[in-house]
This record gives structure tokens, C-alpha cells and sequence, in this order.
């Protein structure tokens, strides 16, 4: 099982000998294969959860653990893609995708197989022997995420992954991670900004209150998503035009619109505060 649960977490940053609470009594769950989405205003701890499942930071208060262990470090377990794309400049894609296979010491024949099929998965072919800096931002977003898939992970951490995509490249990617999802299935926690994208993508989504961010409700997607059979759209304006989905976006907006920091509000640091 690769389930995340998240019981009772607080988290705390000290800054200037003062402490800040940025998340408190944050309890859920992502269960084994689900896809979670996870919105809420800037602020409010979605990042720190993403961080604590990876074992970049650790909860003040609280657990925080993945198949039914306390997360204390980073794992092979778990893949991070970031907003930032993060690939090595020097390396091609393949030698990119490649990296972290060579690192766990898997023999070139399987390494060389698990590679093509992801090449193949998204849509890659033809550019093994690119440079990063040759690629489409889209393209090298797809090489980060198959360098995570390649390493066939149980979980999969998404922090905001299509933000830095202009409109249109974003929606091809969203409409590639479902596909992906739909082949080889796997436990993904993600963060987002967008509601549509939430609502697309997630088989649930966690929406969370202004700081100290807690859990102010969770929408189930799955049974709608199913009722509506939105998988008989290609596309993902088609599926942002039903009636259904607009309602679900609507419905998480209006809990947003009331969760805005006053505009005073001090700002925190969402990562490298010290722990109170």
C-alpha cells in the first residue's frame, strides 16, 4: 500500500524570534492509486504538506507518513516534480531520464527498456539526444515527470508542476498526465493554484483556509467524474463545459473568494523557516 496520511499536523516557523503558524490540526488522506489535488490561498501550508510527504520538512506537531510509516526522510518510495523543471542542463534527455536509474544501479538493458517506454508515454520519440535548453518548456516538463515514472515510484508529489507553462501547453499536459495516469496508475499528490485544474485532474480535492492553513472541506470528484462519464471527452474544454464540472468549480471558488489574507497579512516563508 502507498497511501499518505497526514494526522493532526501543525507546522511552525520561527522568524526574528517570532513564531508562525502556518498549518494546524491538518488532517487527510490520499489512499493507494488516488489521485489528490490539493488548493487553497498563497500561504496556507499546500507546499509544506507536498515538502513533509517527501521528507523535505517535518511537522511541528503531528505525523506524516506514507504506507503506513513515518515519513524521516526522503525515499525511492516517493518522486518530487517541482514547478521548476530541474533538469540537468549538460545531460540530453535521455542521459536526464536516465540519471537516476544509473544511480540505483540497474542493469543498461532494463534501464535502456524502462526508457523508451516513457520516451514513448510522453511523447518523446525523437528526442532522446535533445539538450533542455532545445526543448519546449512543455517538452521539459515531460522529461521531468517521465524521470519520475521511470523510477516506477508508489508515489508521486506534484508541486504546482504546469505553473511556469503558458495556457495552451498547460492544458496539453494536464490532458497527458490523465492519460498517463489512466496506464500506469499512481498515488499523486498534488498542488495547484487552479480550481479547473483541480476539479480536471483529482480524484478528490483538499481545500484549505487562509494561514494557519486547516482543512476547510473536501470535495469528492470521483463519483461525479464517473456520473457524468466526463472520460468520454478527449479533450479538456469539453470536459470544463459540463454542467457538472461547473458546478464543482463554482463550488470551490466561493470557498476560496472567502478565505483571501486581509491585505496586511505578513507574509511567510513557504520553505527553510525554522521549526518552533
Amino acid at each position: 500500500m502507498s497511501d499518505i496520511a497526514f494526522d493532526r499536523v501543525g507546522r511552525v516557523f520561527r522568524r526574528d524570534g517570532r513564531d508562525f503558524p502556518t498549518l494546524d490540526n491538518v488532517t487527510f488522506a490520499v489512499r493507494d492509486r488516488e489521485f489528490v489535488a490539493i488548493v487553497g490561498p498563497s500561504g496556507c501550508g499546500k507546499t509544506t504538506c507536498l515538502r513533509m510527504a517527501a521528507g523535505l520538512e517535518f511537522p511541528t506537531s503531528g505525523t506524516v507518513s506514507v504506507g503506513a510509516r513515518p515519513v524521516t526522510r526522503p525515499g525511492p518510495d516517493r518522486a518530487v516534480v517541482f514547478q521548476q523543471f530541474a533538469l540537468f542542463p549538460w545531460k540530453t534527455v535521455h542521459e536526464n531520464i536516465d540519471f537516476g536509474l544509473r544511480a540505483k544501479g540497474i542493469p543498461e538493458a532494463a534501464r535502456r527498456e524502462r526508457i523508451a517506454r516513457q520516451v514513448e508515454l510522453m511523447s518523446l520519440q525523437g528526442y532522446e539526444s535533445a539538450y533542455p535548453h532545445q526543448l519546449s518548456g512543455g517538452m521539459q516538463q515531460r522529461v521531468a515527470i517521465a524521470r519520475s515514472y521511470v523510477l516506477d515510484p508508489d508515489v508521486l508529489l506534484m508541486d504546482e508542476p504546469f505553473g511556469a507553462l503558458d495556457a495552451q501547453t498547460r492544458v496539453v499536459m494536464q490532458e497527458e498526465l490523465i492519460k498517463l495516469s489512466r496506464v500506469n496508475p499512481r498515488t499523486v499528490l498534488f498542488i495547484t493554484h487552479a480550481v479547473e485544474e483541480a476539479v480536471y485532474l483529482a480524484d478528490r480535492v483538499v481545500v484549505m483556509t487562509r494561514r494557519p492553513g486547516r482543512i476547510r472541506e473536501i470535495i469528492d470528484v470521483a463519483p461525479v467524474r464517473k456520473a457524468e462519464n466526463w472520460d468520454r471527452f478527449d479533450r479538456t474544454e469539453e470536459v470544463m463545459d459540463q454542467e457538472s464540472f461547473v458546478h464543482l468549480r463554482t463550488r470551490i471558488w466561493r470557498m476560496l473568494r472567502g478565505e483571501q489574507q486581509p491585505a496586511d497579512s505578513e507574509a511567510l516563508p513557504t520553505t527553510g523557516g525554522v521549526p518552533s
